[in-house]
């Protein structure tokens, strides 16, 4: 493939929409024949959940968005050639963690900040808990950013992403054994990193 095609077959003003309640697979079929209005559908399906990851991983806004759009450049150009073997989902954020990997090589580690652990705003309107639950999304944030990067990317993929350990073995390109184990180690550091919050 050379590039994107000018006339996809869903062009238009309706033109990803009209693909919104397609599945994965045909969505992954019609990009890789150059429909851009298809492409254009997993990236609003799967673009939101890759950027949290890669936001997460890296600690940047700027590179997690440099990590996704790389990310969604080198799929496009491999679409054609992705037979499918593992789902769409997992294939992509295998793309973003290694995109992601090639910043964080680049850069040196900087702690979490508390809005990347969690986007929703603060339950309620007691300015106690609001504290409360600030320091703890910073505490959290601090010992995710020490995390060994195996162990982050293990514990965002499998308590934020909630993805399988079969579906994590494949993005880390590992086995399902390491996972489990990668993911014990990570939730024994965390825990004791944040026993004041218990």
């Amino acid at each position: 493939m050379n590039g994107v095609t000018s006339s996809p077959r869903h062009a238009g003003p309706a033109g990803a929409e009209a693909w919104a309640d397609s599945g994965d697979d045909t969505l992954r079929r019609a990009a890789a024949l150059g429909d851009i209005e298809a492409f254009a559908a997993i990236i609003d399906r799967h673009g939101p959940s890759m950027f949290r990851y890669a936001r997460h991983m890296l600690n940047d806004y700027g590179d997690a968005e440099e990590a996704v759009q790389d990310a969604f450049v080198a799929a496009w150009r491999a679409l054609p050639y992705f037979r499918g073997d593992a789902p769409l989902r997992t294939w992509l954020f295998t793309v973003t963690g290694r995109k992601a990997v090639d910043l964080f090589r680049k850069k040196r580690a900087v702690p979490v900040e508390a809005t990347t652990v969690t986007d929703v705003p603060a339950a309620g309107t007691d300015p106690a808990g609001r504290a409360v639950e600030a320091g703890l999304l910073d505490a959290l944030g601090a010992a995710l950013a020490e995390l060994p990067w195996l162990q982050r990317a293990v514990w965002l993929l499998r308590e934020v992403e909630q993805m399988s350990y079969a579906e994590i073995a494949i993005v880390l390109n590992t086995t399902p054994t390491v996972v489990r184990g990668q993911l014990a180690r990570a939730r024994v550091e965390l825990r004791h990193r944040l026993e004041a919050w218990r």
